[in-house]
């Protein structure tokens, strides 16, 4: 049944081990990490790091950037900063890997699942409104929760595999209910709505620099924003919260030890030089299963009108889920290395008591979705 498939694969990467999404290193790394070792300065103090943070920032158009150990660690600190606090709600997509509810329990709060779109993946604006309107009121410029009164601090949703949310609808909706707009776009490096980069159209946006992600860091974050004072309080949390002083130790707050490494940096800086280059090559490569999967039954996922995908993980959508099975268990066996998609979070015991709207789509795409290998090859 999926012979064709793994042959058009096979002669795409050709190799005897093809992997989801691995890194390519054909830059300054080893250049960039030979100077940074010589220097002495591996952690968090370092001209790369300041370098990477400087370069991102005008990469994605922002007019700050901070660099943390993870993503996931930004996620974090920039909800922390946005002013979620314990006991409030976070509206977010059930649809993401485990740590964007995982950053919002970090800060005490809780999350709710909102449905996503079935175009995009993404958080359904239509779906937001839908729930803020049904349970929710404003007091006093604040969004509560009817039933428990409890404060909703903030909206966080994820452009899933790197296609663009319909990011500028949710804005406008975070707006009218004056709620902080974090955007969790660590897939997302690279991607654009509407000619603006994934990641800066809110209170602030994050990326992830995994080993897997489009540049790699090995182990990396960042946040990105044009707020000045919220950029100076993330650099001041993810540094331990220490007051700026040449060698005593203040700290004013808990804060925590987010910042990343030198080493890492300079792998991140060398990886962005190159991201461009990524890009072309990797829309080439979904051209190519674009074009392969026209003539077949199964639907191949692909940005919405105005939005520019990075394509980060190739997307198709299977049949039933009896087929998706098969599929991922003769790829394995033939050294194709597809993935399922994340189990829907409502559905795992952490955060299977959280508020949650129908999740239509989610149930949907969570039984059907196999990312296809997607590294940059050519």
């Amino acid at each position: 049944m999926f012979d064709d498939l793994f042959k058009f694969i096979g002669e795409l990467f050709e190799a005897e081990r093809i992997g989801l999404h691995e890194p390519c290193f054909a830059g300054n790394e080893i250049d960039y990490l030979t100077k940074t070792i010589q220097s002495g300065y591996v952690s968090s103090v370092g001209e790369y790091v300041q370098l990477f943070e400087q370069a991102m920032a005008e990469y994605t158009g922002s007019r700050f950037a901070i660099a943390t150990v993870n993503g996931t660690a930004a996620l974090h600190a920039g909800l922390l900063a946005s002013g979620v606090n314990p006991g409030d709600l976070v509206l977010t997509q059930s649809l993401t890997f485990v740590a964007t509810a995982n950053a919002i329990d970090y800060c005490g709060a809780a999350p709710v699942f909102i449905d996503v779109d079935e175009d995009t993946l993404g958080l359904s604006p239509k779906a937001l409104k839908a729930w803020l309107d049904q349970h929710c009121v404003l007091r006093e410029g604040v969004c509560y929760y009817q039933k428990t009164g409890q404060r909703i601090s903030a909206c966080l949703p994820m452009h899933t595999f790197g296609l663009p949310a319909r990011i500028e609808e949710i804005k406008t909706i975070c707006h009218d209910y004056h709620l902080p707009l974090v955007e969790d776009a660590a897939e997302a490096l690279g991607s654009k709505s509407n000619g603006k980069s994934l990641g800066t159209f809110g209170h602030c946006g994050i990326f992830s620099f995994n080993g897997n992600k489009i540049i790699t860091t090995g182990g990396g974050g960042m946040i990105v924003t044009d707020d000045e004072i919220l950029a100076r309080s993330l650099k001041h949390i993810t540094t331990t919260a220490k007051e700026d002083h040449p060698w005593a130790y203040k700290h004013d707050r808990i804060g925590f030890n987010y910042r990343m490494p030198n080493l890492n940096a300079a792998l991140g800086l060398a990886q962005l030089e190159q991201l461009d280059t990524f890009l072309d090559k990797k829309q080439r490569l979904t051209d190519k299963y674009k074009a392969f999967f026209e003539t077949r039954e199964w639907k191949f996922v692909t940005p919405i009108e105005g939005g520019n995908s990075n394509n980060w993980l190739n997307a198709v959508v299977l049949p039933t889920k009896e087929i998706r099975d098969q599929l991922l268990a003769q790829s394995h066996r033939n050294n194709i290395f597809l993935r399922p998609v994340w189990n829907p979070l409502h559905q795992l015991s952490l955060f299977d008591k959280s508020l949650r709207d129908g999740q239509k789509n989610t149930n949907y795409f969570s039984e059907l979705i196999v990312n296809l290998p997607s590294s940059v090859v050519g």
